[in-house]
């Protein structure tokens, strides 16, 4: 039987801010110490992780000299240097500090936004530099409580103004880097600008670059508004926007509740990972999640072990579920190959399927076979096939 090992090959990811969360929040101080950014490294290597990504301020102090970010990198290099860890991903923290209580690229105050801007263009530097490829912007405090307190529309147009300043600055550096969006409905603002997957989309088609920008989706944030995380990567693969993934567990339109990928919505873990391994990304397989207050560090590492086995047992049962006869047999029963053939032939107008002779009443009575093909899948994820 698989053991489920991980492997360098299988480019798992991990956030140093999640196996770092001291477990602090809104009830409750930290329950762990802060863990040295070098040991986190050489801790998910230990586990087989390829990489890890990180927000300048969980290696870089807030408001330190040049001196002070060099000191505070050099054992974090050394680490990557000694393990051969990856940095695909880095970001930037526009939300802790106090100055950012309104947020950064939409903050009402101009000379915060030009702080926020100066900020992220930092971070760019030091991501390309480490060889990342992608820079996720997550708006967290960019949004609103109150009706009267935003100008949406103004709003927007600084956020715009943010991400085509810093488009060009990646174009004139010549980084080969790209920028993606997180979006979030709530939490910690009332509203968060840009909440979903598709209100991202629509963003980056108004920007000055938009072949720079892309999605970073969570699963944890996309199921907050009860969306179909499965579904959004397979619109973001659809229209070359999914440039990086954030995998965790949810259960429901809740708080953030960041558990351990394949510990929330199963049902969707299962086929989020079908969607991840045969609709065509290929970046990392990025775990963005929390443990919880409850562990130790013991606990930290067996809950980021955990992340990377569900992930590898489900990815083993969706491609069994694929590759089975009878699952075969259940997808053309449930006519799935006509969808992939487009509706009119080659030449054919709207007034060539008015020459169509179809019978609604006899077509209403054909039965569509989805509950079969539906148990085959809940079989797998339940282990009895």
């Amino acid at each position: 039987m698989n053991d489920y090992t991980p492997t360098r090959e299988d480019r798992f990811s991990f956030g140093l801010w999640t196996v770092g969360w001291e477990g602090v929040d809104v009830f409750g101080g930290a329950v762990r110490p802060r863990l040295d950014p070098a040991t986190a490294v050489h801790k998910l290597a230990e586990l087989g992780a390829y990489g890890i990504t990180f927000h300048d301020n969980d290696v870089i102090p807030f408001g330190a000299s040049a001196a002070e970010r060099d000191a505070a990198l050099k054992p974090f290099r050394a680490a990557l240097d000694e393990t051969g860890l990856q940095v695909p991903m880095v970001t930037t923290n526009l939300f802790s500090h106090p100055v950012f209580r309104d947020g950064g690229f939409t903050n009402n105050d101009r000379d915060v936004r030009r702080f926020a801007i100066r900020k992220a263009a930092d971070q760019i530097d030091l991501g390309a530099e480490l060889g990342a490829k992608v820079f996720v912007a997550w708006g967290g405090r960019e949004g609103a409580e109150s009706g009267a307190a935003k100008d949406i529309r103004a709003a927007l147009d600084r956020y715009k103004e943010a991400f085509d300043l810093l488009g060009q600055y990646i174009l004139d550096r010549g980084y080969d880097l790209r920028v993606a969006i997180e979006p979030k409905p709530n939490e910690p603002r009332g509203d968060i600008l840009l909440p979903t997957i598709g209100h991202a989309i629509a963003f980056i088609n108004e920007l000055e670059h938009p072949e720079l920008v892309g999605l970073n989706p969570e699963v944890g944030h996309e199921e907050m508004a009860s969306m179909n995380y499965a579904h959004g990567i397979a619109q973001a693969l659809w229209h070359g926007k999914l440039f990086h993934i954030d995998l965790n567990g949810q259960t429901g339109p809740r708080y953030d509740q960041d558990f351990r990928f394949g510990a929330g919505n199963a049902r969707g873990a299962f086929w989020t990972v079908d969607v991840i391994e045969s609709g065509g990304y290929d970046g990392p397989r990025h775990f963005d999640f929390k443990p919880p207050r409850t562990e130790d560090m013991d606990g930290v590492w067996a809950s980021a072990a955990g992340c990377m086995r569900n992930y590898l047992i489900l990815r083993e049962k969706t491609a069994a579920f694929r590759a089975d006869p009878e699952v075969q047999e259940a997808l053309a029963a449930a006519r799935l190959d006509q969808l992939a053939t487009p509706t009119a032939a080659p030449g054919e107008t709207v007034d060539s399927l008015r020459a169509d002779e179809f019978d609604p009443e006899e077509a209403a009575q054909r039965g569509m076979a989805f509950e079969r093909l539906d148990q085959l899948a809940l079989d797998y994820l339940y282990g009895v096939r």
